[in-house]
């Protein structure tokens, strides 16, 4: 059972992305005091949705610069703070060296956060934020799991450095989590395991989230001969944000907890959004057969590789979400709702345009 005093400020790592844009907008309207965590603070264009938003919030927003390489950058930051939230890691699924793009960032960011909370007296809880990849590597691992679904007792043990290196950074920065708080008994840990994360952004013109680009592709007519119907699991980044807000000030929250809202694939997904806007984006209406994705996708996509088609492809993903809520009481979204608004804000922005 921990506590968390509201009135004391909250560190939140990484405070500009996709989800923990989010959360600090859940932060401020609850009157909680946000210590930011920023590469840049001086990146005046990069903060100022989050400025807007405090504004007309009862909390408040102080900038810190930190970096997730550089020892001891988040002491300042955490000063005062019982909850800290660390939600910065790299998401990146093109990258040229892995290891150094992705495993170490992940790794030993996570380390230094943490090192920071042990070294930091007011600090009670962290919530970090893993991903369903630290549970399966591929959406057969869901099927050959117990019960034919994933659960929080489960490891991603499938993915490596040539295959799936983003969910195997995810793994091991997560490890290293569990093994930090294990070796000490100041500060309880509570980890949020999204899967793919969907709808619109707080910033969209600042924002490099995976699921603007897999927008963008459904509508820019890259998938209008089809879809693959890949399988994974979709949650609201709104969701998430609560998710996060939750797991940080309910007293018995404890361990991980999986957060998805839908089952669904790649084409179902892009299919969600053809009553609203299938006269205007040549949206993909099939799926395009598994044999032919093994001929041409390793082509296209290093990423894509026939291991990755065989496992991932008309294979249903199936993660069991009932812990968070159980524990934390949460709901979740539509897939719809998160696919229209996340349309929608592009369109809006003029960053896709409709014919």
């Amino acid at each position: 059972m921990t506590e968390i005093d509201k009135t004391k400020p909250v560190l939140v790592t990484g405070a500009t992305g996709y989800v923990a844009g989010w959360l600090v907008k859940k932060l401020l309207e609850e009157g909680i005091d946000v210590h930011a965590a920023v590469r840049n603070p001086d990146n005046k264009a990069k903060l100022a949705h989050l400025d807007e938003i405090a504004a007309k919030s009862k909390g408040s927003i102080s900038y810190f610069k930190s970096d997730l390489l550089e020892e001891g950058s988040y002491a300042e930051a955490m000063k005062g703070c019982e909850l800290v939230y660390h939600t910065a890691s790299p998401f990146a699924l093109d990258v040229k060296d892995a290891q150094r793009d992705l495993i170490d960032p992940a790794v030993n960011g996570t380390k230094n956060v943490l090192n920071s909370a042990s070294a930091t007296p007011s600090v009670k809880r962290v919530v970090v934020t893993s991903s369903c990849a630290a549970i399966y590597g591929d959406a057969i691992d869901t099927q050959n799991a117990p019960g034919g679904k994933i659960t929080e007792e489960i490891w991603n043990t499938t993915s490596s450095l040539e295959h799936g290196p983003y969910s195997y950074s995810k793994t091991l920065a997560e490890k290293k989590a569990w093994e930090m708080q294990k070796a000490q008994s100041q500060w309880d840990l509570v980890c949020i395991n999204p899967s793919f994360v969907m709808g619109p952004a707080l910033n969209p013109k600042n924002t490099t989230s995976e699921s603007q680009s897999v927008l963008m592709q459904m509508v820019d007519g890259t998938m209008k001969m089809g879809a693959p119907k890949l399988g994974f699991g979709v949650v609201d980044v709104r969701d998430v944000a609560e998710a996060h807000f939750k797991a940080g000030f309910t007293p018995v929250a404890q361990g991980r907890y999986i957060t998805s809202g839908t089952e669904t694939d790649l084409l179902e997904m892009a299919m969600s959004l053809i009553p609203k806007y299938g006269d205007r984006f040549p949206l993909p209406k099939k799926a395009l057969p598994k044999w032919l994705l093994m001929i041409v996708a390793p082509l296209i996509n290093k990423n894509y590789t026939r291991r990755f088609i065989k496992d991932n492809v008309n294979v249903p993903w199936s993660g069991d979400n009932s812990k968070i809520k159980k524990e934390l009481g949460m709901e979740f979204r539509p897939l719809q709702e998160s696919m229209e608004d996340g349309l929608q804000q592009l369109i809006d922005e003029g960053i896709v345009v409709a014919k």
